[in-house]
């Protein structure tokens, strides 16, 4: 059965109106196709609402034939939806790509569920903060959290309130078995470059743990380790030990930019933290640059040259 909107494409609300107008069971039909997608939250809207019996009946008005995965469901607001993971959508890989993140999303807690099923007991989380600012070192963070670790909210730090980040980063400490911290200078940054900066002091935040991982998750970075790593993109959301990382690393940069900031307040830094806002921008035009600026990186490397130039 299909419900098809004469106006304008239905978001989550108008999609509950018209089921609720067609007055089905709620108990016999399930939702699927692009509403059970608006519902679950990867689109936004729709022009079709596409419902199928989940009785053993094929007729012409139900293009989707019965098959035995309909009958798990997720329920929303009283009505079944496909569950999304059966979500048949296979030829759209930037929504397929925006499905399985969302899924992983709800269960941040998968990847180290899995490889602790193979054996891996001490699985570290590794992440880092600092790749784009002007000025102060890349920061690294390691992570081992024990099998009943527990932070609701707990996801990428950059998503995080400074209040919520600094209550999970206590929390964090507190509950690890584990963790280490990998700071790589500007200096150094400069000489190897940001990438090469950044696989150092995830390595070092490694060696920094006083118990070391069996096994190691990244947020999309590869490293060159004795022991198994596995990259995951946007791994600061799917997985629980890099979420975990992210806080760490991003509270430890940040507190050394607060502390700059002290020394050299007219940068702007507690706001900024290092990044080339207008306001720091600003202030390398009109005062130079300091010792902890990155020399390599494109508005400080101008200022530099212009200089030599006047």
């Amino acid at each position: 059965m299909h419900i098809k909107d004469k106006g304008d494409n239905m978001k989550k609300k108008d999609i509950f109106s018209k089921l609720k107008e067609i007055d089905i069971d709620s108990n016999k039909f399930i939702v699927v196709g692009d509403a059970s997608l608006v519902c679950h939250g990867i689109i936004s809207n729709t022009d079709i609402v596409e419902i199928v019996s989940l009785l053993p009946i094929v007729s012409d008005d139900i293009s989707v034939k019965v098959k035995k995965e309909l009958e798990e469901h997720d329920e929303i607001n009283g009505f079944l939806f496909q569950k999304i993971e059966n979500y048949p959508y296979k030829d759209n890989k930037n929504i397929l790509k925006k499905i399985e993140l969302y899924i992983d999303c709800q269960d941040t807690y998968k990847n180290e569920r899995i490889l602790k099923e193979k054996g891996y007991k001490l699985i570290g989380g590794v992440d880092e903060v600092g790749r784009g600012p002007l000025v102060g070192p890349v920061v690294a963070a390691c992570c081992i959290l024990p099998d009943n670790f527990n932070l609701d909210g707990l996801t990428d730090s950059k998503k995080l309130s400074e209040k919520k980040r600094d209550f999970f980063y206590e929390e964090i400490k507190k509950q690890a078995v584990s963790y280490g911290i990998g700071i790589v200078s500007e200096k150094r940054i400069d000489e190897i470059n940001i990438y090469e900066a950044t696989k150092e002091a995830m390595t070092i935040a490694i060696n920094n743990c006083h118990i070391k991982p069996d096994y190691v998750l990244t947020d999309a970075m590869k490293l060159d380790l004795d022991i198994p790593v596995k990259p995951i993109i946007k791994g600061d959301l799917r997985s629980i030990t890099i979420s975990a990382a992210s806080v760490l690393a991003k509270v430890t940069r940040d507190r050394m930019m607060y502390e700059l900031d002290k020394k050299y307040p007219m940068y702007d830094f507690k706001n900024n933290v290092g990044y080339p806002t207008k306001k720091h921008l600003e202030a390398i035009s009109k005062y130079g640059i300091i010792k902890e600026h990155r020399k390599s990186y494109g508005p400080v490397k101008d200022y530099l040259e212009n200089k030599k130039k006047n």
